[in-house]
Formats: structure tokens, sequence, C-alpha cells
């Protein structure tokens, strides 16, 4: 009698993430991807140009130059009783982290089709590595900073210690723009348009090139609505000693905002990756 063998088949269920906190768990989950796809990211920017991460220093460098000139010399605005070039430089290192995570997150799906159609990740890694290569260009941009504080003479204090927390801040804020537009970029390719407007624009409406100070009392409360306006003024506080108070009311309304601006994106972003391999 011929003895009958029953199999048993297992079956894999692999589910897209449903929530922010399940972001957390994918990228954890996911780290060694998360890591190679931030070092290859990292290792593209420059790859192939002359000075190569020598630029991650000479354009805010530049920057902070053109801003002191029209904005301190020219239109001759107050700077909050730090050297101007002070003031501006430690409002350009939040505002260019901010917008290079948001311009290269915005198109990182796009550039990485292939990937996002062919095997299965979570593809909220790919704008999330986007922050790395602009914590990179932060972090030296930090010691110049820190050269121009001995240069003029400006000592530092125990607010320094709120830098993390204000890099995070600044993190949450360009993510959850990053992840919008990348996840609506996969459908409406307009959006690569519109990203660099965005930021051009932003430059000018923040406080990067001036003190929040000139801004009437009576309008600060809605200028914060810029969620970048909070970041940037409590990098100044966390700098020098001699910049004006923080607006607390202001700098809570960015703190909002950019919690906000993190769960909306990302909850966005995980109903929308369902299709993502079907239109990219």
């Amino acid at each position: 009698m011929e003895a009958a063998v029953s199999g048993v088949m297992s079956e894999t269920i692999i589910e897209a993430s449903r929530s922010p906190r399940d972001v957390l768990k994918d990228l954890w989950l996911y780290r060694e991807l998360f890591v190679f796809l931030a070092w290859r990211d990292l290792l593209v920017r420059y790859k192939q140009t002359a000075i190569g991460l020598a630029w991650s220093v000479l354009t805010p460098l530049l920057t902070m130059v053109i801003l002191t000139l029209v904005f301190g010399r020219l239109a001759r605005l107050p700077s909050s009783d730090l050297p101007y070039p002070i003031l501006v430089f430690a409002a350009l290192l939040p505002w260019q982290f901010f917008s290079t995570t948001l311009a290269t997150s915005s198109i990182s799906l796009i550039n990485n089709s292939q990937m996002v159609s062919k095997i299965y990740f979570p593809r909220i890694i790919i704008p999330t590595t986007s922050m790395v290569v602009s914590l990179a260009d932060l972090l030296v941009s930090l010691g110049i900073l820190a050269c121009l504080m001995f240069w003029f003479g400006v000592e530092p204090s125990w607010r320094l210690l709120a830098i993390l927390p204000l890099i995070l801040l600044a993190a949450l804020t360009s993510l959850g723009a990053g992840y919008w537009i990348s996840a609506l970029n996969v459908k409406y390719r307009d959006f690569r348009h519109l990203v660099p407007f965005l930021v051009q624009l932003g430059l000018y409406v923040s406080p990067v090139g001036f003190s929040s100070a000139v801004v009437p009392d009576e309008w600060r409360l809605l200028y914060s609505v810029n969620p970048m306006v909070g970041v940037i003024d409590g990098f100044r506080w966390a700098i020098a000693p001699s910049a004006s108070a923080l607006y607390w009311p202001g700098f809570a309304c960015s703190v909002v905002l950019a919690v906000i601006s993190f769960s909306s994106g990302a909850m966005f972003f995980l109903k929308a990756e369902r299709k993502f391999a079907d239109v990219i």
C-alpha cells in the first residue's frame, strides 16, 4: 500500500506600510538597503565634479556673500546685534538642508523607477535617503560656521545643544513635503518643474537674508505659518547668545506644522505607493 504524503504549502503575504509608525519599523527592517542607497546618492552627488565635496562649502559661502551685500549693505536691514554674515550663514544651514532634501526627494522615485517597478521594498526608503545627503552637507557647513564665529568673535553657549532637535524639526518639515511631492510626481510629472520655483520663492519669503525682527509684531504669528521661520530663528537663537529672543508662539506653530507635514505626507505616500509600479 502506497503511503499518502500530504504537503503543506506556506504562503507569505507582503503588505505595504499603513501608518507613519510602520515607516519607522520598515526603515529599521530595511536599514541595510537604506544605508546602501544613502551612500550611493552621496557618491553620485559629487561624482565627476572637479572639487567634489567642496561644493557643499562654496554654495552657502557664496550665497552668504550675496545676501549680506544685498540685505546688509544695500538695504541696511538690522542684524539683531549679530555680524550680518553670521546672521545669514546661521539661517542658510537649515534652509539649504530643507531645500536640498525637498528638491532631491521630490524626484527620487522617478530617478529610481527601475527599482520601483521590478522589486518590492518599502518605497518610502527612497525619498528618505535624500535627507542623508543633505545632512552630510550640513555637517560640513557647521564646521565653516564655527570658523566664522571664531573670526567674528561670537562665543557659543549652552544653546548649541538645541541644534540637534532643530535639525530634526527641519528634517520632518522637508521630508513631509518631499513625501507629498514625490508621490504626486509619479503620476503628474509637472511637479518636478514646480519644486525649483517653490524653493527659490521660499528663499526670499523665509528669513534667510534678514532677521524676523523686521516683521511687525501683529504679523509675526501669521508669518510663522511658514514652518522654516521657526527653524531658522531657532538656529540663530542657538548659535549666538546675542541673538534676539526666540518668538515662542511662532516656534510652537512651526513645531506643530512640521509634525502635521510629516504625518500627512507619510500617510499620503503610503496610500499612493500601491500604484507606483503601475504608473511610474
